[in-house]
């Protein structure tokens, strides 16, 4: 029978070694701290993200990281298992959350997936924000209901697809893996790489029948994704299908931002503007630069009908000023729509094409 007071004494030391372990990365955990205290001090406030946003993106990350890991975690353990390798396949399923492994990576400094991930938040809380707009006929159901029971099998097969995946997408778990990432099948190729090898890292002593293990798990997840299925995707399929011509598109619209599905107006604003989704979704959430009153000029869209979705919009946001919007209304009335159109044409191009233009001017 071992002596308690020894045990007692090895605990301490263990405590004592880790102690002096943390006190000699001081001056580098100070000296990271600092940098990233300073930098935050330099940013302009607009560059800035709100609390409210940064909570829901910390959620978002952090769910997104779980689903993939969760996934690769538990097949790359029985796939390990299979082969005879049982305590490896013990060490993969029992190690430590990769977050943090994948935090210190730079995941969270990659601009593609991180603006993605910022785009789809933004949405997310403009949705939440939005006040369901009471029908004229109360017995009317919602754009998407009725929509989801056309007779057209097109229109109605979108219309329900849409409904699925914002139903989906409103129902992230507060804790714990999401049914599925819905991330662009780029980026969720790159997430699940980078959480593969980030559960490489974690085990002790990698073997190349972990790295077999978790090769396929990985190749696994990227096989049952499918990037059709995200929200975006489903809303701008079904704007598509709609096709709201211009004297029905502002009414459209309107009701799409009255029943809450922000996804579906930006749709439709793409749709109508020949624009990708990812520029429609940005000026929709945009405040700082107006474009989204120049794209509704651009579409000629009447003062009432700019001011019904100015109003919804900045009632949803707290970063818009109702008051603010009512000023501005008229210099938005007094934008040519031609004017309007030429201002918006470098949306038109490639998405990849107006990347290359940035990413080289930010090289200068």
């Amino acid at each position: 029978m071992s002596d308690p007071i020894v045990d007692m004494r090895e605990g301490a030391r263990d405590g004592a070694q880790a102690l002096l372990a943390r006190a000699a990365g001081a001056d580098v955990a100070a000296h990271r701290a600092l940098g990233t205290a300073i930098d935050d001090f330099r940013m302009a406030e607009d560059g800035r993200l709100d609390e409210r946003t940064r909570a829901a993106l910390a959620q978002l990350v952090r769910a997104l990281i779980e689903t993939v890991e969760s996934e690769i975690r538990g097949h790359g353990a029985r796939l390990l298992r299979t082969h005879g390798e049982a305590e490896l396949a013990d060490a993969l399923a029992n190690g430590a959350s990769v977050a943090a492994i994948l935090h210190e990576s730079g995941l969270l400094r990659d601009r593609e997936l991180m603006g993605e991930l910022i785009a789809r938040v933004r949405l997310d809380l403009l949705a939440s924000g939005m006040q369901v707009q009471a029908q004229d006929d109360p017995e009317r159901a919602s754009l998407l209901s009725r929509l989801a029971q056309h007779p057209d099998r097109l229109l109605a097969q979108n219309a329900a697809a849409v409904l699925v995946a914002e139903s989906r997408r409103r129902g992230m778990a507060e804790t714990g893996p999401l049914m599925q990432t819905d991330l662009p099948a780029e980026l969720h190729h790159k997430l699940v790489w980078r959480v593969a090898a980030a559960l490489r890292a974690g085990v002790a002593q990698p073997t190349a029948a972990l790295d077999r293990a978790l090769a396929d798990a990985a190749q696994r997840s990227l096989a049952a994704h499918d990037e059709g299925e995200r929200a975006e995707a489903a809303a701008m399929r079904l704007a598509v299908a709609l096709d709201a011509q211009p004297d029905e598109l502002a009414e459209v619209m309107t009701e799409a931002l009255g029943d809450r599905r922000v996804a579906l107006f930006a749709a439709l604003l793409a749709h109508a503007l020949r624009i990708d989704f990812a520029a429609a979704r940005d000026m929709t959430s945009d405040v700082a630069s107006g474009r989204l009153w120049i794209a509704l000029r651009a579409l000629d869209f009447d003062r009432g009908a700019i001011a019904r979705l100015g109003v919804a919009l900045s009632e949803a946001d707290p970063r818009r000023n109702v008051e603010a919007f009512a000023e501005l209304l008229d210099t938005i009335m007094a934008i040519d729509p031609g004017e309007a159109q030429a201002a918006l044409a470098g949306l038109r191009l490639p998405a990849d094409y107006r990347a290359a233009i940035l990413a080289l001017e930010d090289a200068r």
